[in-house]
Protein backbone atom coordinates (compact mmCIF):
# COMPACT_ATOMS: atom_id res chain seq x y z
CA UNK A 1 0.00 0.00 0.00
CA UNK A 2 1.62 3.51 -0.57
CA UNK A 3 1.27 6.46 1.09
CA UNK A 4 -1.87 7.62 -0.79
CA UNK A 5 -3.60 4.91 0.44
CA UNK A 6 -2.44 4.80 3.88
CA UNK A 7 -3.62 8.70 3.71
CA UNK A 8 -7.22 7.29 2.82
CA UNK A 9 -6.98 4.54 5.41
CA UNK A 10 -6.39 7.67 8.17
CA UNK A 11 -9.49 9.74 6.82
CA UNK A 12 -11.79 6.41 6.48
CA UNK A 13 -10.60 5.48 10.35
CA UNK A 14 -10.81 8.98 11.48
CA UNK A 15 -14.11 9.78 9.62
CA UNK A 16 -16.06 6.36 10.15
CA UNK A 17 -14.46 3.87 12.09
CA UNK A 18 -13.14 5.73 14.90
CA UNK A 19 -14.73 9.07 15.11
CA UNK A 20 -14.41 10.87 18.42
CA UNK A 21 -17.39 11.57 18.70
CA UNK A 22 -19.15 8.23 18.05
CA UNK A 23 -16.95 6.56 19.54
CA UNK A 24 -14.40 7.47 21.55
CA UNK A 25 -17.43 9.74 23.05
CA UNK A 26 -15.24 13.26 23.08
CA UNK A 27 -16.52 16.45 22.06
CA UNK A 28 -20.24 15.84 23.97
CA UNK A 29 -21.37 19.24 24.57
CA UNK A 30 -20.82 20.77 20.79
CA UNK A 31 -22.30 17.89 19.35
CA UNK A 32 -25.43 18.22 21.22
CA UNK A 33 -25.30 21.98 21.60
CA UNK A 34 -24.48 23.11 18.39
CA UNK A 35 -26.61 20.89 16.66
CA UNK A 36 -30.11 22.37 16.08
CA UNK A 37 -29.42 24.38 13.04
CA UNK A 38 -27.05 23.61 10.08
CA UNK A 39 -25.43 27.15 9.77
CA UNK A 40 -24.60 26.98 13.17
CA UNK A 41 -23.61 23.28 12.91
CA UNK A 42 -21.14 23.92 10.21
CA UNK A 43 -20.04 26.95 11.52
CA UNK A 44 -18.61 24.91 14.39
CA UNK A 45 -17.59 22.67 12.21
CA UNK A 46 -15.00 24.50 10.42
CA UNK A 47 -13.89 26.17 13.61
CA UNK A 48 -12.95 22.58 15.05
CA UNK A 49 -10.92 21.43 12.14
CA UNK A 50 -9.39 24.92 12.00
CA UNK A 51 -8.32 24.42 15.30
CA UNK A 52 -7.94 20.54 15.09
CA UNK A 53 -5.41 20.99 12.32
CA UNK A 54 -3.58 23.75 13.93
CA UNK A 55 -3.56 22.30 17.12
CA UNK A 56 -2.10 18.75 15.86
CA UNK A 57 0.83 20.51 14.08
CA UNK A 58 1.43 22.88 16.96
CA UNK A 59 1.74 20.26 19.58
CA UNK A 60 3.52 18.07 17.61
CA UNK A 61 6.21 20.14 17.27
CA UNK A 62 5.72 21.12 21.64
CA UNK A 63 6.36 18.12 22.36
CA UNK A 64 8.96 16.54 20.43
CA UNK A 65 10.91 19.71 20.20
CA UNK A 66 10.30 20.86 24.01
CA UNK A 67 8.53 18.35 26.17
CA UNK A 68 11.04 15.57 25.47
CA UNK A 69 14.05 17.22 24.83
CA UNK A 70 14.01 19.17 28.56
CA UNK A 71 12.06 16.23 29.97
CA UNK A 72 9.20 18.17 30.64
CA UNK A 73 5.90 15.78 29.51
CA UNK A 74 4.58 15.90 32.96
CA UNK A 75 3.36 19.53 31.53
CA UNK A 76 2.21 18.18 28.51
CA UNK A 77 -1.46 18.41 29.52
CA UNK A 78 -0.96 22.08 30.39
CA UNK A 79 1.33 22.86 27.37
CA UNK A 80 -1.34 21.09 24.65
CA UNK A 81 -4.76 23.08 26.76
CA UNK A 82 -2.39 26.55 26.82
CA UNK A 83 -1.96 26.05 22.76
CA UNK A 84 -5.51 25.03 21.88
CA UNK A 85 -6.73 28.05 24.08
CA UNK A 86 -4.71 30.45 22.21
CA UNK A 87 -5.56 29.07 18.61
CA UNK A 88 -9.17 29.49 19.91
CA UNK A 89 -9.03 32.78 20.66
CA UNK A 90 -7.43 33.38 17.55
CA UNK A 91 -10.44 31.76 16.03
CA UNK A 92 -12.88 33.33 18.23
CA UNK A 93 -11.56 36.94 17.15
CA UNK A 94 -11.86 36.50 13.44
CA UNK A 95 -15.16 34.66 13.00
CA UNK A 96 -16.35 38.06 15.74
CA UNK A 97 -15.03 40.65 12.92
CA UNK A 98 -15.87 38.78 9.99
CA UNK A 99 -19.20 36.91 10.68
CA UNK A 100 -20.42 38.74 13.60
CA UNK A 101 -24.01 36.60 13.02
CA UNK A 102 -22.66 32.97 13.05
CA UNK A 103 -20.31 34.43 16.32
CA UNK A 104 -23.83 35.22 17.58
CA UNK A 105 -25.18 31.54 16.95
CA UNK A 106 -22.01 29.76 18.24
CA UNK A 107 -22.70 31.66 21.71
CA UNK A 108 -20.92 30.25 24.39
CA UNK A 109 -20.11 26.87 22.26
CA UNK A 110 -17.18 28.48 20.43
CA UNK A 111 -15.00 29.27 23.53
CA UNK A 112 -16.18 26.05 24.80
CA UNK A 113 -13.29 24.97 22.03
CA UNK A 114 -10.87 25.16 24.17
CA UNK A 115 -11.63 22.50 26.78
CA UNK A 116 -13.71 20.67 23.92
CA UNK A 117 -11.94 17.13 24.91
CA UNK A 118 -11.79 15.96 21.04
CA UNK A 119 -8.76 18.64 20.26
CA UNK A 120 -7.13 17.42 23.39
CA UNK A 121 -7.52 14.14 22.44
CA UNK A 122 -6.76 14.34 18.84
CA UNK A 123 -3.24 15.88 20.24
CA UNK A 124 -2.56 13.27 22.98
CA UNK A 125 -3.30 10.70 20.10
CA UNK A 126 -1.03 11.95 17.93
CA UNK A 127 2.13 12.15 20.83
CA UNK A 128 1.18 9.19 21.99
CA UNK A 129 0.45 6.29 19.74
CA UNK A 130 2.34 3.99 18.98
CA UNK A 131 3.12 0.98 16.28
CA UNK A 132 3.99 -2.98 17.84
CA UNK A 133 7.40 -2.03 16.96
CA UNK A 134 8.08 0.33 19.38
CA UNK A 135 7.82 3.60 16.58
CA UNK A 136 5.58 6.48 16.93
CA UNK A 137 2.28 5.82 15.24
CA UNK A 138 2.69 9.25 13.67
CA UNK A 139 4.99 11.56 11.93
CA UNK A 140 4.29 15.39 11.73
CA UNK A 141 2.67 15.04 8.24
CA UNK A 142 0.91 12.24 9.68
CA UNK A 143 -0.38 14.03 12.67
CA UNK A 144 -1.67 17.30 10.77
CA UNK A 145 -3.48 14.77 8.76
CA UNK A 146 -4.96 13.16 11.46
CA UNK A 147 -6.40 16.38 13.18
CA UNK A 148 -7.49 17.19 9.73
CA UNK A 149 -9.45 13.86 9.27
CA UNK A 150 -10.49 14.01 12.85
CA UNK A 151 -12.20 17.50 12.40
CA UNK A 152 -13.78 16.64 9.03
CA UNK A 153 -15.68 13.84 10.94
CA UNK A 154 -16.49 15.99 13.85
CA UNK A 155 -18.07 18.30 11.32
CA UNK A 156 -19.74 15.19 9.21
CA UNK A 157 -21.72 14.11 12.52
CA UNK A 158 -22.48 17.79 13.85
CA UNK A 159 -24.27 18.29 10.38
CA UNK A 160 -25.99 14.86 10.11
CA UNK A 161 -27.21 15.73 13.75
CA UNK A 162 -28.57 19.33 12.80
CA UNK A 163 -30.23 17.71 9.89
CA UNK A 164 -32.15 15.38 11.65
CA UNK A 165 -32.80 17.31 14.34
CA UNK A 166 -34.15 20.32 12.36
CA UNK A 167 -36.08 17.73 10.42
CA UNK A 168 -38.28 16.68 13.51
CA UNK A 169 -38.72 20.00 14.77
CA UNK A 170 -41.83 19.28 11.74
CA UNK A 171 -42.80 15.90 13.10
CA UNK A 172 -45.48 15.45 15.51
CA UNK A 173 -43.51 14.45 18.44
CA UNK A 174 -44.90 13.64 22.33
CA UNK A 175 -44.42 16.55 24.07
CA UNK A 176 -41.94 15.21 26.78
CA UNK A 177 -39.64 13.73 24.03
CA UNK A 178 -39.12 17.56 22.46
CA UNK A 179 -35.82 19.03 22.65
CA UNK A 180 -33.06 17.71 24.30
CA UNK A 181 -34.14 13.52 25.19
CA UNK A 182 -35.15 12.89 21.48
CA UNK A 183 -31.67 14.65 20.76
CA UNK A 184 -30.17 11.71 23.03
CA UNK A 185 -31.79 9.21 21.40
CA UNK A 186 -30.70 10.02 17.87
CA UNK A 187 -26.82 10.33 19.17
CA UNK A 188 -27.63 6.72 20.65
CA UNK A 189 -28.95 5.91 17.59
CA UNK A 190 -26.20 7.24 15.17
CA UNK A 191 -23.27 6.11 17.15
CA UNK A 192 -24.93 2.55 16.56
CA UNK A 193 -25.02 3.00 13.38
CA UNK A 194 -21.74 4.20 13.02
CA UNK A 195 -20.10 1.14 15.14
CA UNK A 196 -21.42 -0.59 12.00
CA UNK A 197 -18.61 0.29 10.32
CA UNK A 198 -16.02 -0.81 13.00
CA UNK A 199 -16.29 -4.36 11.14
CA UNK A 200 -14.65 -3.02 7.68
CA UNK A 201 -11.28 -4.26 7.18
CA UNK A 202 -9.21 -1.46 5.22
Amino acid sequence: MGYLGEIFVMAMTAIFIQNFVLSRFLGLCPYLGVSKKLDSALGMGMAVIFVMTLASAITFLINKYLLLQFDLMYLQTIAFILTIAALVQFVEMVIQKNAPALYKSLGVFLPLITTNCAVLGVAILNTTAFRSDGISAYNFLDSVLNGFFSGLGFTVVLLAMAGLRMRLEKAELPKSMKGMPIALILAGIMALSFYGFMGFKI
